[in-house]
C-alpha cells in the first residue's frame, strides 16, 4: 500500500480511538457504558443497527456470495429486511414499554422477567458464547481484508492488529461511542461504494459488456441459489432479529418507542436493497477480475488458488488509484468494527449483567464501569484467540448465529406471546435446541437435504417446549 494510503488509514483509525477515548471520560456509569443512556435517536439507532448487522463480516461475506453466486447472493440480506420489518412491528412495543418500566441492560434480563434467574443465566451463557464467536468473525474479517491490502502482512499478524484496534476502541467508549461511531462509519462504508469502489471496479474491467462476457449467465440470475439455501437463511438469520442482545441494547438505548420502530424501518431498507446488492455486485466483479488475470501478479491464477471472501479486498487493492485506496479501506474496515465493537459490548454485558452479577455482589459507581471495561478488554482477547483458530468469516458468523437462535427464539416467543409461560419448558427448550445445533455443527453430520443444524435445533427446542409445558399441565392438576 503506498504511503498516501496507508496515511488515510492510520488517520482514521486514530480517530476512531479518539472517539472511544473521548466518551470514555464522558460515561458516568454503567446506563451510559451499556445501554446509551437511554436518550438516543432513530437515524442514530438505525444506522447503527445496519452497520452491526451487516458490518464487516456480511460485506465480506456478501463479497464471498457475490463471487461463488453472483447476484442471487443478494437473497441473504433480504431475510434482514423481513427480520428488521417484523420485529419493528410485533417485537419493539412489548420489548420498550417492559424496559421502560424495568430498565433492563440485557436481553437475557427478559427471560428473567418472565422466567426468573436460572432461565435467564443459561440465557445469558447462551448468548455471551455467540457473540463472542460473532466477535471473532468480524476480527477475521478485518484480518482478510488487512492481510489482501497489505503484500507484506500475514493474516495472523493481521489478526492481532485488527483485534487490538477495535477491543481497544471498543473499551474504552462503550455504547455511546459504538452508535455514534458506527453512523458515520456506515456513512463512510456506503459513500465508499458509491462513488469509489463500484465506479472504478466497473470502468476498470472494461463495462457491463465485458463483465457480462467474463461469467456465465447464472451469474446475473437471481434464481441461481438454491431452495435449500433460501430456508437456511430464513431459518438462521431472521429470528436474530428477536434474540440479538445487540439489538435489544438499541431498544433499550432509543429515546422512545416510535424512535426504536422508525429506526428499525430504516435499518431494513439499507439492507435490502442497497446494501445487498452492493456487496455481491463487487464480489461478482472480484470474480471477473480473477477470470481476466487481473491477480496473477499476486499469485492468484485460477478459482482453487483463492478464497472466495479474499476475491473482494483483491480486487480494490489491485483496480483503485492511490488515495482512494485508503479511503475506501477505511471504509471496509470501518464496516468491521461497528460489528465487531457491537458484539464485543453485548457479550461483555450479558457476561456482566446475566452471569457474573447472578453469582456475586457487584461494586457501585465509578468501581462497576472500569469492571465492565475490564472484562470487555479479557472477551476480546478471548474472541480474538478463536479467531485465531477459524478460516471463513461467514460460516463463523452463521454458526454463532445458528447457536443463539435455536438455543433462544422458542422461548422468547412463548414468553412474550402466550399466556403464562413456562419455568421448565423454556430450560428444556434451551438447553436441548442450542445443544442439538452445536452437536450436529461439530459432528459435521450429514444432514437431509443439505438442510442447516440450525433447522433440526429449533425443531427440537420448539418440541421440548410444548412437551414440557403439557406435561406440566398435565401434571399440576
Amino acid at each position: 500500500m503506498h504511503w498516501v494510503d496507508l496515511s488515510i488509514f492510520i488517520v482514521y483509525m486514530l480517530a476512531m480511538l479518539g472517539v472511544g477515548y473521548y466518551f470514555m471520560k464522558s460515561n458516568k456509569n454503567t446506563d451510559d457504558f451499556f445501554v446509551g443512556g437511554r436518550k438516543m435517536g432513530s437515524w442514530h439507532v438505525g444506522l447503527s443497527v445496519v452497520a452491526t448487522d451487516v458490518g464487516g463480516g456480511f460485506s465480506i461475506g456478501l463479497g464471498g456470495l457475490g463471487f461463488i453466486l453472483g447476484l442471487a447472493g443478494s437473497w441473504m440480506l433480504f431475510t434482514g429486511l423481513i427480520g428488521a420489518w417484523m420485529s419493528a412491528v410485533f417485537l419493539i412495543p412489548k420489548i420498550f414499554r417492559l424496559s421502560a418500566k424495568h430498565k433492563f441492560y440485557t436481553f437475557p434480563e427478559i427471560f428473567r422477567h418472565f422466567y426468573g434467574k436460572e432461565v435467564a443465566l443459561l440465557a445469558g451463557i447462551i448468548s455471551a458464547i455467540g457473540y463472542i464467536g460473532f466477535t471473532s468473525s468480524q476480527i477475521l474479517a478485518g484480518a482478510k481484508l488487512a492481510s489482501a491490502s497489505f503484500v507484506s502482512l500475514d493474516l495472523k499478524t493481521a489478526l492481532i492488529v485488527m483485534g487490538a484496534i477495535t477491543i481497544l476502541y471498543t473499551v474504552m467508549g462503550g455504547l455511546k461511542a459504538v452508535i455514534y461511531t458506527d453512523t458515520i462509519q456506515w456513512i463512510l462504508l456506503i459513500s465508499g461504494l458509491v462513488f469509489i469502489g463500484i465506479p472504478i471496479s466497473y470502468v476498470a474491467l472494461g463495462g457491463s459488456k465485458a463483465i457480462t462476457d467474463s461469467l456465465p449467465g447464472e451469474f446475473f440470475n437471481l434464481q441461481n441459489v438454491t431452495w435449500q439455501t433460501i430456508v437456511n437463511w430464513v431459518v438462521t438469520i431472521i429470528p436474530i432479529w428477536f434474540v440479538g442482545m445487540t439489538l435489544y441494547q438499541r431498544i433499550y438505548a432509543s429515546r422512545s418507542e416510535k424512535s426504536a420502530r422508525k429506526a428499525w424501518f430504516i435499518a431494513g431498507v439499507f439492507e435490502w436493497p442497497l446494501m445487498a446488492f452492493m456487496g455481491v455486485i463487487l464480489g461478482l466483479f472480484s470474480r471477473v477480475a480473477l477470470q481476466d488475470g487481473f491477480f496473477e501478479y499476486l499469485g492468484y491464477n485460477s478459482l482453487s488458488d483463492i478464497d472466495p471472501e479474499m476475491g473482494l479486498p483483491l480486487l480494490l487493492r489491485t483496480v483503485l488509484p492511490v488515495g482512494l485506496m485508503g479511503l475506501m479501506m477505511s471504509a471496509y474496515f470501518s464496516a468491521i468494527m461497528s460489528t465487531a465493537d457491537s458484539c464485543l459490548m453485548a457479550a461483555s454485558g450479558n457476561i456482566l449483567t446475566d452471569i457474573i452479577s447472578r453469582l456475586t455482589k457487584l461494586p457501585e459507581g465509578k468501581k462497576i464501569l472500569r469492571l465492565s471495561q475490564l472484562l470487555t478488554l479479557i472477551i476480546g482477547i478471548v474472541a480474538l484467540l478463536l479467531a485465531t483458530v477459524m478460516q471463513n468469516v461467514l460460516e463463523l458468523m452463521l454458526y454463532s448465529y445458528a447457536f443463539m437462535v435455536s438455543g433462544l427464539f422458542v422461548p422468547i416467543l412463548a414468553a412474550l406471546f402466550t399466556r403464562n409461560p413456562k419455568k421448565v419448558a423454556a430450560f428444556a427448550a434451551m438447553l436441548l435446541g442450542g445443544g442439538t445445533t452445536i452437536t450436529l455443527i461439530i459432528g459435521e453430520w450429514n444432514l437431509p437435504f443439505g438442510l442447516d443444524a440450525n433447522i433440526f435445533g429449533l425443531a427440537v427446542s420448539a418440541l421440548s417446549y410444548l412437551s414440557c409445558s403439557y406435561l406440566y399441565r398435565v401434571f399440576s392438576k
